[in-house]
Order: C-alpha cells, then structure tokens, then sequence
C-alpha cells in the first residue's frame, strides 16, 4: 500500500492512496473535518459536566490517528474518561506517521506518536483521561469487539471499500453500540443511509464538514 502526504486547507496533513487515488481526510482541511464529523456530531454529546462514567468510543478506521488525537484533547479539557477502542487492519508505519504534524498542530506531539507505538489489544492509559485499545484486523473478522456509546464510522469511501458498508457490517457495530448510542460518519449516500436504516438505526442527515453538504447520524433506538 503505497501512502504520500499531503497538505490540506488548513495546514494540517492527510495521507493519499496512490493507486486509489483517495485521501485519509477531506482536502478542504484534515484537523477541521474530523472536529465537525467526529468530535461536534460524535464524542460532544457525550460528554456531561461531572461525568464520571468512561464514555466508550469506538473508532472504525484508526488511520492517521487524528480522531483519537482530537478526543484524547477534548476529554483532557473536560476532565471526563473516555475509553477508545481503535480497529484498523492496515497500520501506517513509523516513517509515516512520523511524518504527520497533527501532534505539531494540536501540541501534543509525544501524546501523537503513542498512539501509534502503544501495544495491540491491551488498553493503555495514554494522558490523564483518555486510554486506547488497539484491535489489527478487520472488522468482519474481530469476534470481541467492546460496547460503544459512539462509533466513529471513518472507513474509506463506499467506492473505494464497498465491503466496509453493508448490512453485514452496520448489522454488527449495531450490536455492540448502547441504547441510544449513535453512528456518525461522513458519508450521506442513500444506499449507505437504507443499509443503516435497515439493521435499526434511526438515520439523519446532518450539515457535513465545509466542502460537503451533509453527512450522517444514525442512533440507536432506546427500545433495540
């Protein structure tokens, strides 16, 4: 798998596929979509002045590490838990998470490359308030995944990954997230938003990122 970086809008990095042709991040700006995809629309509504109670998330597609930087941050500042699961079969290597400035950008650079060294499928404190459980592999094929109270659903696109959004799969993450848990990603295509539907999940199309109209929360009714 042959992997560049590049820069987006905002100054922060994203990776290219070069023989899809598909990045890690929008273009328009890698640090700010995942702030409104995955931490504005995901983890916020979680997060209660007082909580004690670890929030649970669960990340479909480690990738760069930036949704689990942004998190870590976000539940540092609010001094609330939160326990992170990552799944991703495909890991950067040193060299190229080394290269990424988000740790640069955000100031938590040793925080940033933790992430990515800690070892696999132990759960380890990484700052004050926020531990990541590691999982290599695919999704269909992990038999214990944890509950969730929020999945961060950031699998490469329908086009580029059709396997990853199917019915099979929602079916699945559905499972494993709490009543009245929620499903956020980027992608609003109808087809991914009937598969959702489909399993349970109560759809919504959101406002997406800048450079995209929409994007999608599915929650998870109180009755499943």
């Amino acid at each position: 798998m042959q992997r560049e970086i590049q820069l987006t809008a905002d100054g922060s990095h994203t990776l290219l596929l070069k023989d899809k042709k598909s990045t890690y991040h929008s273009l328009h700006g890698a640090i700010s979509e995942s702030r409104h995809v995955f931490i504005q629309a995901g983890l916020l509504p979680f997060l209660k002045p007082g909580q004690a109670t670890p929030v649970r998330i669960l990340e479909i597609g480690f990738g760069t590490g930036l949704n689990a930087l942004l998190t870590m941050i976000e539940a540092d500042r609010w001094g609330i838990p939160v326990s992170y699961t990552a799944v991703e079969p495909y890991p950067l290597t040193a060299e190229e998470f080394g290269q990424l400035n988000y740790g640069e950008l955000l100031n938590r650079q040793h925080d940033f490359i933790t992430l990515h060294t800690i070892p696999d499928y132990t759960s380890s404190p990484v700052s004050p308030f926020f531990t990541l459980l590691r999982l290599p592999g695919e999704i269909h094929k992990l038999k214990d995944i944890p509950d969730a109270d929020c999945i961060f659903f950031d699998a490469f696109s329908p086009t580029d990954q059709p396997d990853m959004w199917t019915e099979e799969v929602f079916s699945k993450l559905f499972q494993c997230l709490a009543p009245a848990g929620t499903l956020v990603t980027y992608c609003s295509k109808t087809t991914v938003r009937k598969e959702l539907q489909s399993v349970g999940f109560t759809v919504t199309k959101i406002p997406g990122p800048f450079g995209k109209r929409e994007m999608v929360r599915a929650i998870k009714s109180t009755n499943s």
